[in-house]
């Protein structure tokens, strides 16, 4: 079984900067040139990725369900180790890229293609995400 000890290994022989926001939680900077970070987090035993690409609220109504085709599409056409999603809350909600991997079997090579996937998908993919945007199309904030 890998430990949170060798989450931190991995990342530390990775290519992506990172740091350590508090115990088993990491924050990865992407390297897509889009400035996004990949939020890491270990929870009992899986590995948890999530990256925040846009607000809801920053989405026409009208043009949601647009959006969610597209999102489904990308899922299953270009989206290896993760998948897009949205999350509800009371204040809106926001469009996520996220996957989760179990620690139990864990290698460097399926953490670094994990940040390889987000990172190719969010410079491939921003930008057609961010049209949908009703608000001008600056980077989102970080996760």
């Amino acid at each position: 079984m890998r430990t949170r000890e060798d989450v931190e290994a991995y990342l530390a022989k990775s290519p992506y900067p990172f740091r350590e926001l508090e115990e088993s939680t990491w924050l990865v900077q992407d390297r897509s040139g889009a400035k996004e970070n990949i939020v890491v987090r270990l929870s009992g035993d899986i590995l948890l990725f999530r990256v925040h690409v846009i607000e809801l609220e920053a989405i026409d109504r009208a043009r949601r369900e647009e959006l969610y085709a597209l999102l489904l599409e990308l899922n299953a056409s270009d989206m290896v180790h993760g998948a897009y999603g949205i999350t509800r809350t009371e204040a809106g909600g926001k469009v996520l890229l996220t996957a989760a991997m179990r620690l139990q079997d864990l290698d460097y090579s399926e953490l670094v293609g994990t940040l390889d996937d987000f990172s190719m998908a969010l410079a491939k993919h921003y930008d057609r995400i961010a049209r949908f945007s009703m608000r001008a199309s600056s980077p989102p904030p970080a996760a």
